[in-house]
Protein backbone atom coordinates (compact mmCIF):
# COMPACT_ATOMS: atom_id res chain seq x y z
CA UNK A 1 0.00 0.00 0.00
CA UNK A 2 0.95 3.61 -0.42
CA UNK A 3 1.64 5.56 2.78
CA UNK A 4 -1.53 7.60 2.22
CA UNK A 5 -3.55 4.39 1.89
CA UNK A 6 -2.09 3.21 5.18
CA UNK A 7 -3.18 6.48 6.78
CA UNK A 8 -6.72 6.06 5.49
CA UNK A 9 -6.78 2.41 6.53
CA UNK A 10 -5.72 3.24 10.09
CA UNK A 11 -8.31 5.98 10.40
CA UNK A 12 -11.09 3.73 9.12
CA UNK A 13 -10.21 0.74 11.29
CA UNK A 14 -9.12 -1.39 8.36
CA UNK A 15 -5.94 -3.34 7.71
CA UNK A 16 -5.98 -2.50 4.02
CA UNK A 17 -7.71 -0.15 1.58
CA UNK A 18 -7.38 0.22 -2.18
CA UNK A 19 -7.93 2.97 -4.76
CA UNK A 20 -11.59 3.64 -5.47
CA UNK A 21 -12.82 2.25 -2.16
CA UNK A 22 -15.23 4.39 -0.11
CA UNK A 23 -14.35 4.52 3.58
CA UNK A 24 -15.52 6.31 6.72
CA UNK A 25 -12.49 7.67 8.56
CA UNK A 26 -11.73 9.47 11.79
CA UNK A 27 -10.38 12.98 11.20
CA UNK A 28 -7.34 13.96 13.28
CA UNK A 29 -7.67 17.72 12.80
CA UNK A 30 -10.50 19.82 11.38
CA UNK A 31 -10.00 23.51 10.55
CA UNK A 32 -12.53 26.20 9.68
CA UNK A 33 -11.39 29.50 8.22
CA UNK A 34 -13.22 32.79 8.41
CA UNK A 35 -14.80 32.44 4.96
CA UNK A 36 -17.04 29.72 6.38
CA UNK A 37 -19.49 30.92 8.99
CA UNK A 38 -21.81 28.61 7.05
CA UNK A 39 -20.11 25.72 8.87
CA UNK A 40 -21.60 26.95 12.14
CA UNK A 41 -24.99 27.41 10.50
CA UNK A 42 -24.88 23.96 8.91
CA UNK A 43 -23.79 22.43 12.24
CA UNK A 44 -27.00 23.71 13.81
CA UNK A 45 -29.18 22.90 10.79
CA UNK A 46 -27.97 19.28 10.97
CA UNK A 47 -28.97 19.10 14.63
CA UNK A 48 -25.52 19.57 16.08
CA UNK A 49 -25.40 20.51 19.75
CA UNK A 50 -21.88 19.64 20.87
CA UNK A 51 -18.71 19.38 18.79
CA UNK A 52 -17.57 15.76 19.01
CA UNK A 53 -13.86 16.50 19.42
CA UNK A 54 -13.22 20.15 20.33
CA UNK A 55 -9.54 19.36 20.93
CA UNK A 56 -9.26 18.23 17.29
CA UNK A 57 -11.01 21.34 15.95
CA UNK A 58 -9.50 24.70 15.05
CA UNK A 59 -10.68 28.02 13.66
CA UNK A 60 -8.30 30.36 11.84
CA UNK A 61 -9.09 33.95 10.89
CA UNK A 62 -6.90 34.51 7.84
CA UNK A 63 -8.87 35.51 4.74
CA UNK A 64 -10.33 38.66 6.32
CA UNK A 65 -7.65 39.51 8.86
CA UNK A 66 -8.12 42.06 10.27
CA UNK A 67 -11.79 42.39 9.32
CA UNK A 68 -12.15 44.78 6.32
CA UNK A 69 -15.96 45.02 6.49
CA UNK A 70 -18.73 45.05 9.08
CA UNK A 71 -19.94 41.68 7.75
CA UNK A 72 -16.49 40.12 8.17
CA UNK A 73 -16.24 41.53 11.68
CA UNK A 74 -19.63 40.05 12.56
CA UNK A 75 -18.58 36.66 11.16
CA UNK A 76 -15.48 36.76 13.37
CA UNK A 77 -17.60 37.66 16.38
CA UNK A 78 -19.98 34.75 15.82
CA UNK A 79 -17.12 32.31 15.31
CA UNK A 80 -15.41 33.46 18.52
CA UNK A 81 -18.69 32.91 20.36
CA UNK A 82 -19.05 29.43 18.85
CA UNK A 83 -15.52 28.44 19.89
CA UNK A 84 -16.08 29.73 23.42
CA UNK A 85 -19.42 27.94 23.73
CA UNK A 86 -18.06 24.65 22.37
CA UNK A 87 -14.83 24.69 24.36
CA UNK A 88 -12.68 24.75 21.21
CA UNK A 89 -9.16 25.66 22.41
CA UNK A 90 -7.54 26.22 19.04
CA UNK A 91 -8.79 29.62 17.88
CA UNK A 92 -6.14 31.43 15.84
CA UNK A 93 -7.43 34.99 15.76
CA UNK A 94 -6.46 37.85 13.45
CA UNK A 95 -2.77 38.24 12.78
CA UNK A 96 -1.76 34.63 13.46
CA UNK A 97 -1.45 33.90 9.76
CA UNK A 98 -2.68 31.71 6.92
CA UNK A 99 -4.44 28.55 8.10
CA UNK A 100 -2.11 26.13 6.28
CA UNK A 101 1.03 27.70 7.71
CA UNK A 102 -0.45 28.18 11.18
CA UNK A 103 -1.40 24.50 11.38
CA UNK A 104 2.05 23.31 10.28
CA UNK A 105 3.44 25.33 13.20
CA UNK A 106 0.80 24.11 15.67
CA UNK A 107 2.35 20.75 16.54
CA UNK A 108 -0.95 19.08 15.62
CA UNK A 109 -0.04 17.92 12.10
CA UNK A 110 2.47 15.25 11.18
CA UNK A 111 3.01 12.01 9.24
CA UNK A 112 -0.03 9.75 9.12
CA UNK A 113 -2.57 12.33 10.26
CA UNK A 114 -5.76 13.22 8.41
CA UNK A 115 -6.30 16.97 8.19
CA UNK A 116 -9.47 18.44 6.70
CA UNK A 117 -9.94 22.18 6.20
CA UNK A 118 -12.45 24.46 4.53
CA UNK A 119 -9.81 25.41 1.98
CA UNK A 120 -8.66 23.60 -1.13
CA UNK A 121 -4.95 24.24 -0.50
CA UNK A 122 -4.98 21.83 2.45
CA UNK A 123 -2.96 19.59 0.15
CA UNK A 124 -0.05 21.59 1.64
CA UNK A 125 -0.09 19.18 4.59
CA UNK A 126 1.22 16.40 2.38
CA UNK A 127 4.68 17.92 2.73
CA UNK A 128 4.59 16.68 6.33
CA UNK A 129 3.46 13.20 5.31
CA UNK A 130 -0.17 13.91 6.21
CA UNK A 131 -3.34 13.30 4.21
CA UNK A 132 -4.67 16.85 3.82
CA UNK A 133 -7.73 17.81 1.84
CA UNK A 134 -10.34 20.56 1.60
CA UNK A 135 -14.13 20.32 1.97
CA UNK A 136 -17.20 22.54 1.99
CA UNK A 137 -19.40 23.69 4.85
CA UNK A 138 -21.75 20.69 5.06
CA UNK A 139 -18.95 18.13 5.11
CA UNK A 140 -17.12 20.14 7.76
CA UNK A 141 -20.27 20.38 9.88
CA UNK A 142 -20.55 16.59 9.63
CA UNK A 143 -16.99 16.25 10.95
CA UNK A 144 -17.76 18.58 13.86
CA UNK A 145 -20.80 16.48 14.78
CA UNK A 146 -19.39 12.97 14.25
CA UNK A 147 -15.60 13.33 14.13
CA UNK A 148 -15.64 11.38 10.85
CA UNK A 149 -16.00 11.87 7.12
CA UNK A 150 -16.26 9.62 4.08
CA UNK A 151 -13.38 9.46 1.63
CA UNK A 152 -12.84 7.79 -1.69
CA UNK A 153 -9.33 6.33 -1.62
CA UNK A 154 -7.47 8.16 -4.40
CA UNK A 155 -5.16 6.73 -7.00
CA UNK A 156 -1.62 8.07 -6.64
CA UNK A 157 0.51 9.64 -9.35
CA UNK A 158 4.21 10.27 -8.79
CA UNK A 159 5.98 13.40 -10.05
CA UNK A 160 9.74 12.93 -9.91
CA UNK A 161 12.08 15.94 -9.96
CA UNK A 162 15.76 15.36 -10.59
CA UNK A 163 18.71 17.70 -11.08
CA UNK A 164 19.99 20.90 -9.48
CA UNK A 165 17.84 23.99 -10.14
CA UNK A 166 19.79 26.85 -11.77
CA UNK A 167 20.14 30.32 -10.25
CA UNK A 168 16.80 32.08 -9.78
CA UNK A 169 14.74 28.87 -10.01
CA UNK A 170 12.65 27.83 -7.01
CA UNK A 171 10.03 25.20 -6.16
CA UNK A 172 7.35 27.51 -7.55
CA UNK A 173 8.99 27.42 -10.98
CA UNK A 174 9.15 23.63 -10.83
CA UNK A 175 5.50 23.13 -9.94
CA UNK A 176 4.35 25.74 -12.47
CA UNK A 177 6.35 23.89 -15.13
CA UNK A 178 4.63 20.63 -14.17
CA UNK A 179 1.16 22.20 -14.12
CA UNK A 180 1.78 23.80 -17.50
CA UNK A 181 2.83 20.46 -18.91
CA UNK A 182 0.17 18.27 -17.28
CA UNK A 183 -2.68 20.84 -17.16
CA UNK A 184 -5.35 21.53 -14.55
CA UNK A 185 -7.21 18.23 -14.88
CA UNK A 186 -4.22 15.88 -14.67
CA UNK A 187 -4.85 14.73 -11.10
CA UNK A 188 -8.59 15.03 -10.53
CA UNK A 189 -9.41 12.97 -7.42
CA UNK A 190 -5.91 11.60 -7.32
CA UNK A 191 -3.14 12.06 -4.80
CA UNK A 192 0.12 13.47 -6.12
CA UNK A 193 3.40 12.33 -4.61
CA UNK A 194 6.52 14.42 -5.20
CA UNK A 195 9.82 12.59 -5.11
CA UNK A 196 13.32 12.51 -6.57
CA UNK A 197 16.72 13.89 -5.68
CA UNK A 198 15.67 17.52 -6.16
CA UNK A 199 12.86 17.17 -3.63
CA UNK A 200 15.13 15.44 -1.11
CA UNK A 201 17.53 18.41 -1.27
CA UNK A 202 14.75 20.96 -0.79
CA UNK A 203 14.16 22.95 2.37
CA UNK A 204 10.88 22.09 4.07
CA UNK A 205 9.43 25.49 3.11
CA UNK A 206 9.97 24.72 -0.57
CA UNK A 207 8.34 21.29 -0.22
CA UNK A 208 5.18 22.98 1.05
CA UNK A 209 4.98 24.88 -2.24
CA UNK A 210 4.90 21.69 -4.32
CA UNK A 211 2.14 20.10 -2.24
CA UNK A 212 0.16 23.35 -2.00
CA UNK A 213 -0.01 23.75 -5.78
CA UNK A 214 -0.93 20.10 -6.39
CA UNK A 215 -4.56 21.12 -6.06
CA UNK A 216 -4.11 23.34 -9.13
CA UNK A 217 -3.88 20.15 -11.21
CA UNK A 218 -6.98 18.77 -9.49
CA UNK A 219 -5.37 16.72 -6.72
CA UNK A 220 -7.38 15.54 -3.73
CA UNK A 221 -4.22 15.22 -1.64
CA UNK A 222 -0.45 15.46 -1.98
CA UNK A 223 2.48 13.69 -0.37
CA UNK A 224 6.22 13.83 0.19
CA UNK A 225 7.76 10.94 2.12
CA UNK A 226 8.96 12.20 5.52
CA UNK A 227 12.72 12.29 6.08
CA UNK A 228 15.21 14.05 8.32
CA UNK A 229 14.26 17.46 6.95
CA UNK A 230 10.61 16.79 7.78
CA UNK A 231 11.36 15.56 11.29
CA UNK A 232 13.64 18.51 12.05
CA UNK A 233 10.83 20.90 11.05
CA UNK A 234 8.26 18.99 13.10
CA UNK A 235 10.46 18.89 16.20
CA UNK A 236 10.86 22.65 15.97
CA UNK A 237 7.11 23.01 16.54
CA UNK A 238 6.55 20.32 19.14
CA UNK A 239 5.21 17.41 17.08
CA UNK A 240 5.21 14.27 19.23
CA UNK A 241 3.92 11.74 16.71
CA UNK A 242 4.75 8.07 16.65
CA UNK A 243 5.87 5.59 14.04
CA UNK A 244 5.98 6.76 10.43
CA UNK A 245 4.39 4.54 7.78
CA UNK A 246 6.10 4.57 4.40
CA UNK A 247 4.99 3.33 1.01
CA UNK A 248 5.59 -0.39 0.43
CA UNK A 249 8.44 -1.32 -1.94
CA UNK A 250 7.12 -2.13 -5.38
CA UNK A 251 3.96 -0.06 -5.03
CA UNK A 252 2.49 0.56 -8.48
CA UNK A 253 1.64 4.20 -9.10
CA UNK A 254 -1.22 5.20 -11.35
CA UNK A 255 1.37 7.10 -13.40
CA UNK A 256 4.92 8.41 -13.08
CA UNK A 257 6.09 11.71 -14.61
CA UNK A 258 9.75 12.76 -14.55
CA UNK A 259 11.35 16.17 -14.92
CA UNK A 260 15.00 17.18 -15.04
CA UNK A 261 15.18 20.73 -13.65
CA UNK A 262 18.87 21.25 -14.39
CA UNK A 263 18.14 23.56 -17.32
CA UNK A 264 14.80 24.95 -16.13
CA UNK A 265 14.40 28.73 -16.34
CA UNK A 266 12.05 30.87 -14.22
CA UNK A 267 8.41 30.27 -15.08
CA UNK A 268 5.22 32.34 -14.88
CA UNK A 269 1.56 31.50 -15.24
CA UNK A 270 0.15 33.97 -17.73
CA UNK A 271 -2.96 36.01 -16.85
CA UNK A 272 -6.20 34.06 -16.76
CA UNK A 273 -5.11 30.49 -16.03
CA UNK A 274 -2.66 28.74 -13.75
CA UNK A 275 -1.78 26.19 -16.42
CA UNK A 276 -0.98 28.79 -19.11
CA UNK A 277 2.68 28.54 -18.14
CA UNK A 278 5.68 29.88 -20.04
CA UNK A 279 9.21 31.10 -19.62
CA UNK A 280 9.29 34.79 -18.73
CA UNK A 281 8.19 36.69 -21.86
CA UNK A 282 10.94 38.54 -23.66
CA UNK A 283 9.03 41.79 -24.08
CA UNK A 284 9.14 44.42 -21.34
CA UNK A 285 5.91 44.13 -19.33
CA UNK A 286 5.50 47.02 -16.85
CA UNK A 287 4.16 45.90 -13.47
CA UNK A 288 2.04 48.04 -11.13
CA UNK A 289 2.10 45.76 -8.10
CA UNK A 290 4.14 42.84 -6.83
CA UNK A 291 2.75 40.70 -4.03
CA UNK A 292 4.99 38.45 -1.93
CA UNK A 293 2.97 36.32 0.47
CA UNK A 294 0.21 33.73 0.99
CA UNK A 295 0.40 30.00 1.81
CA UNK A 296 2.38 29.57 -1.41
CA UNK A 297 4.98 32.31 -1.09
CA UNK A 298 5.09 34.00 2.30
CA UNK A 299 7.44 31.77 4.29
CA UNK A 300 10.78 32.74 5.77
CA UNK A 301 12.88 31.52 2.85
CA UNK A 302 10.64 33.48 0.46
CA UNK A 303 11.11 36.68 2.47
CA UNK A 304 14.84 36.01 2.76
CA UNK A 305 15.11 35.50 -1.01
CA UNK A 306 13.42 38.86 -1.63
CA UNK A 307 15.59 40.62 0.96
CA UNK A 308 18.78 39.27 -0.62
CA UNK A 309 17.73 40.55 -4.05
CA UNK A 310 16.65 43.98 -2.79
CA UNK A 311 19.38 44.58 -0.19
CA UNK A 312 20.77 48.11 -0.60
CA UNK A 313 18.44 48.80 -3.56
CA UNK A 314 15.02 50.37 -4.09
CA UNK A 315 11.74 49.13 -5.51
CA UNK A 316 11.24 50.63 -8.97
CA UNK A 317 9.28 53.92 -9.13
CA UNK A 318 5.66 53.29 -10.03
CA UNK A 319 5.67 49.72 -8.69
CA UNK A 320 4.09 48.79 -5.36
CA UNK A 321 5.70 45.91 -3.48
CA UNK A 322 3.33 44.38 -0.91
CA UNK A 323 4.86 41.84 1.49
CA UNK A 324 2.70 39.76 3.84
CA UNK A 325 4.33 37.02 5.97
CA UNK A 326 2.39 33.75 6.09
CA UNK A 327 2.33 33.70 9.89
CA UNK A 328 3.15 35.73 12.97
CA UNK A 329 6.08 33.44 13.72
CA UNK A 330 7.49 33.96 10.26
CA UNK A 331 7.06 37.73 10.66
CA UNK A 332 8.94 37.60 13.97
CA UNK A 333 11.72 35.43 12.54
CA UNK A 334 12.08 37.75 9.55
CA UNK A 335 12.28 40.74 11.90
CA UNK A 336 15.00 39.11 13.99
CA UNK A 337 16.98 38.20 10.87
CA UNK A 338 16.79 41.77 9.54
CA UNK A 339 14.87 40.84 6.40
CA UNK A 340 11.94 43.10 7.20
CA UNK A 341 14.18 46.11 7.75
CA UNK A 342 15.90 45.40 4.43
CA UNK A 343 12.61 45.20 2.56
CA UNK A 344 11.12 48.29 4.22
CA UNK A 345 14.28 50.24 3.43
CA UNK A 346 13.88 49.10 -0.17
CA UNK A 347 10.35 50.52 -0.28
CA UNK A 348 8.23 47.45 0.41
CA UNK A 349 4.88 47.76 2.19
CA UNK A 350 4.23 45.28 5.02
CA UNK A 351 0.81 44.08 6.12
CA UNK A 352 -0.82 41.76 8.67
CA UNK A 353 0.01 38.04 8.39
CA UNK A 354 -2.82 36.36 6.54
CA UNK A 355 -4.11 35.82 3.01
CA UNK A 356 -4.14 39.52 2.12
CA UNK A 357 -5.09 40.36 -1.48
CA UNK A 358 -4.84 36.74 -2.66
CA UNK A 359 -8.64 36.42 -2.73
CA UNK A 360 -9.34 40.01 -3.75
CA UNK A 361 -10.76 41.11 -0.40
CA UNK A 362 -8.32 43.68 1.00
CA UNK A 363 -4.70 44.75 1.65
CA UNK A 364 -3.72 45.31 -1.96
CA UNK A 365 -6.52 44.57 -4.43
CA UNK A 366 -6.09 45.57 -8.06
CA UNK A 367 -7.73 48.28 -10.17
CA UNK A 368 -8.89 47.85 -13.78
CA UNK A 369 -6.00 47.85 -16.21
CA UNK A 370 -3.32 47.09 -13.61
CA UNK A 371 -0.73 44.34 -13.86
CA UNK A 372 0.39 42.31 -10.85
CA UNK A 373 3.07 39.68 -10.30
CA UNK A 374 2.17 37.50 -7.31
CA UNK A 375 3.59 34.52 -5.45
CA UNK A 376 0.07 33.26 -4.73
CA UNK A 377 -1.55 30.26 -6.37
CA UNK A 378 -4.37 31.44 -8.67
CA UNK A 379 -4.77 34.08 -11.34
CA UNK A 380 -8.20 33.76 -12.89
CA UNK A 381 -9.88 37.09 -13.79
CA UNK A 382 -11.02 38.93 -10.66
CA UNK A 383 -9.00 36.81 -8.27
CA UNK A 384 -7.18 39.80 -6.78
CA UNK A 385 -9.69 42.56 -7.50
CA UNK A 386 -10.81 43.86 -10.87
CA UNK A 387 -11.64 41.37 -13.60
CA UNK A 388 -9.79 43.75 -15.91
CA UNK A 389 -6.46 43.35 -14.10
CA UNK A 390 -3.70 41.04 -15.36
CA UNK A 391 -2.19 38.61 -12.84
CA UNK A 392 1.07 36.70 -13.38
CA UNK A 393 1.95 33.91 -10.93
CA UNK A 394 5.65 33.63 -10.19
CA UNK A 395 8.25 32.54 -7.66
CA UNK A 396 9.48 34.81 -4.82
CA UNK A 397 12.77 35.30 -6.68
CA UNK A 398 10.97 36.44 -9.82
CA UNK A 399 8.63 38.63 -7.77
CA UNK A 400 11.52 40.39 -6.03
CA UNK A 401 13.43 40.89 -9.29
CA UNK A 402 10.28 42.31 -10.86
CA UNK A 403 9.77 44.72 -7.95
CA UNK A 404 13.35 45.90 -8.38
CA UNK A 405 13.12 46.43 -12.12
CA UNK A 406 9.49 47.54 -12.38
CA UNK A 407 8.89 45.03 -15.16
CA UNK A 408 8.40 41.28 -15.32
CA UNK A 409 11.81 39.61 -15.12
CA UNK A 410 13.52 36.67 -13.45
CA UNK A 411 16.27 36.78 -10.85
CA UNK A 412 18.48 34.92 -13.32
CA UNK A 413 18.64 38.10 -15.40
CA UNK A 414 19.95 40.36 -12.63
Amino acid sequence: MHALEKTLARASGKTQVSAGEIILAEVDLAEVNDLYLQVVKSFRELGGEKVRHPEKTSFVFDHYSPAPTIKAADNHKKMREFCAGQGIPHLFDIGEGVCHQVLTESGMVGPGTIVVETDSHTTTMGALGAFGTGVGATDMATILITGKLWFKVPRVMNIVFEGTPPKGVMAKDMILHAIGDLRQDAAIYKAVEFSGGTVREMAQEERFVLCNMAVEMGAKAAYIAPDGTTLEYLSRYGWKGGEISLTDPGYEYDSVVRYDVSSLTPRVALPGSVDAVSAIPGEKIPVDQVFLGTCTGGRLNDIRTAAEILAGKRVAPGTRFVVIPASRRIFQDALLAGYIETLVNAGAVLSTPGCGPCLGAHEGILAPGETCVTTSSRNFPGRMGSTEADIYIASPATAAATALMGRLCGADSL
